[in-house]
């Protein structure tokens, strides 16, 4: 390929006649050949400027075990199996580590025989398979988020992902809602790839996920000690403490169906489709024979046709075709015998590492929240909600939480200094004098809270140890400012508000959280701070 990651040259180029082939050294447009020496491709593949065919859309929803030949090597019979995979793309080979036994998953039974034979005619080894199990998926009901930690020593990342529920049969889909200003695009970049190549496995059954939309919304690296593999741990642990707060839901495979059988046994068959679970209807009757379509789950319909074939004495036929997953009809019982334990699942643990003291420990998926670094989305995205909503209704008669005393003190520092604008030397001079009050808010001529208002990256900018940090990382250089302000609080005991503006960012909304006792605000695009603090 002249535009690929590879090339091999044609040794020989064939035009067939049965058995019999001739040589040619070219061939027009249009033409069928076989050709020699080409050693890396697949079926369906495209070469040059032709575009390889689409991937089968049929979705294997049985999986069996491969029962081998006692003087067979599972390693040796491993790559021969994995030719055939390549020649047919509905097939797939899986090797599970755990087991060591080779697993084959495909459609059904039909499929079962010819690949029995297959390996017969192919390799001369006569192969045998257990009586299978189903293929099953997993998905969530609500909109949660998963937070995961990674910070052994000399280790940090920290993610946080949104996880919310998708249409049936939409797959997974990976977005990003997380500003630069928190994590650089080069992370952001490597959490996606990390979400990609990973069969997330669920905390039901250990299936994997689906029906899905995962968003990074948050996260942090630090400046010396992150590396690449850290976010792939925190990634991972992201999605697993997700899905253990959410709730889960076990999903089955479903046939849609055609059965043609006599008229007079309808009812039969409308009884067996209910026992199973399914639901159908009467297509089309012609006085003979009638059709029933529906859909049933694929573990009650894998034997059905031979029962069909029985009753009907071979003039019912069964055709099934698959139709996408539901949730299951029996998930307590299913997740009863799979017995998968998720807390104990090492390859895919659901805690998180935090470090403390100078030595890492773990924490379990339920404490992960009481020890992340970086603030809730999902907390804040709310609180923004109701402080939109009391803003919007003033006098809304409801209980007053104490979330909503928390934006009543927020709107109270945001309104004191209306009208009035100031200096950035007033503001360096409260800084570096703590004995002189900040900026005091009267209101009906009675004393109340004492409010200090911050423009965070002037005084980065303006401070010169602050500055020096910001050429290796902002991030840094924020939380040096954070920690200050948080024991200037403490000595002072005012309200503290610190504003930095992300006029920048197209598409931010204003942000408002809490950092330990102070408030932190991220004003929302072409909003400076200077702005923000004179509202």
């Amino acid at each position: 390929l002249t535009d690929g990651t590879w090339e091999d040259k044609v040794n020989q180029i064939r035009l067939y006649s049965g058995e019999k082939y001739e040589l040619v050294n070219e061939l027009a447009a249009g033409s069928i050949c076989a050709v020699i020496g080409l050693s890396q491709t697949k079926p369906g593949e495209g070469l040059g400027i032709e575009e390889g065919l689409k991937t089968s859309e049929l979705v294997p929803v049985l999986s069996y075990q491969i029962i081998l030949p006692e003087d067979c090597v599972p390693m040796e019979i491993l790559p021969k199996l994995r030719q055939l995979e390549d020649e047919e793309p509905e097939l797939h080979i899986i090797w599970d580590e755990q087991l060591q036994e080779i697993q084959t998953q495909i459609m059904g039974d039909i499929q079962l025989e010819i690949l029995q034979s297959l390996i017969q005619s192919r390799f001369g080894i006569d192969v045998q398979f257990n009586i299978g199990k189903i293929l099953y998926k997993e998905t969530i009901a609500n909109i949660v988020e998963g937070v995961g930690h990674f910070e052994p020593l000399g280790h940090y990342a920290e993610v946080h992902l949104k996880l919310e529920p998708g249409a049936p049969g939409s797959g997974l889909k990976f977005a990003v809602e997380c500003s630069e200003d928190l994590l650089a695009k080069n992370w952001q970049r490597l959490i996606l790839s990390h979400l990609e190549e990973k069969i997330h496995k669920g905390v039901l059954t250990g299936s994997p996920i689906t029906d899905m939309k995962i968003t990074l919304v948050s996260g942090r690296a630090h400046n010396h000690h992150t590396e690449g593999g850290d976010f792939r741990e925190a990634t991972y642990r992201a999605v697993r403490q997700g899905l253990k707060e959410a709730e889960s839901i076990l999903l089955e495979p479903y046939y849609s169906f055609q059965l043609e059988l006599p008229e007079q046994m309808i009812g039969r068959a409308m009884a067996d489709i209910d026992r199973m679970y399914g639901s159908c209807e009467i297509s089309e009757t012609n006085g003979e024979m009638a059709v029933l379509v529906g859909t049933s789950p694929v573990i009650n319909m894998r034997n059905y046709h031979r029962e069909v074939i029985a009753y009907t004495r071979g003039q019912g036929r069964l055709s099934c075709y698959m139709s996408g997953y539901q949730p299951c009809h029996n998930a307590d019982e299913v997740i009863a015998n799979i017995g998968y334990d998720s807390e104990r699942d090492l390859n895919d643990p659901t805690g998180s590492i935090f470090c403390a003291h100078g030595a890492g420990f773990s924490v379990s998926w339920d404490q992960v929240k009481q020890h992340m670094h970086l603030e809730s989305y999902l907390q804040s995205k709310l609180d923004s909600s109701e402080k939109s909503y009391q803003s919007q209704n003033p006098s809304s008669k409801k209980k007053v939480t104490d979330d909503e005393l928390d934006y009543d003190l927020l709107n109270q520092a945001v309104n004191a200094n209306k009208g009035k604008k100031f200096s950035w030397s007033r503001r360096k001079k409260a800084m570096e004098k703590p004995d002189e009050n900040p900026v005091t808010i009267n209101n009906n001529h009675e004393p109340k809270d004492e409010y200090l208002l911050v423009d965070g990256y002037n005084v980065i900018y303006a401070w010169p140890e602050l500055q020096e940090l910001t050429k290796d990382n902002m991030d840094a250089a924020r939380i040096k400012l954070l920690n200050c302000l948080c024991s200037y609080q403490g000595v002072k005991k005012c309200q503290v508000v610190v504003v930095f503006d992300a006029y920048r960012v197209p598409g931010h909304l204003e942000e408002i959280s809490d950092y330990h006792n102070i408030k932190v605000v991220f004003t929302k695009e072409a909003q400076t701070a200077d702005e923000f603090i004179e509202r």
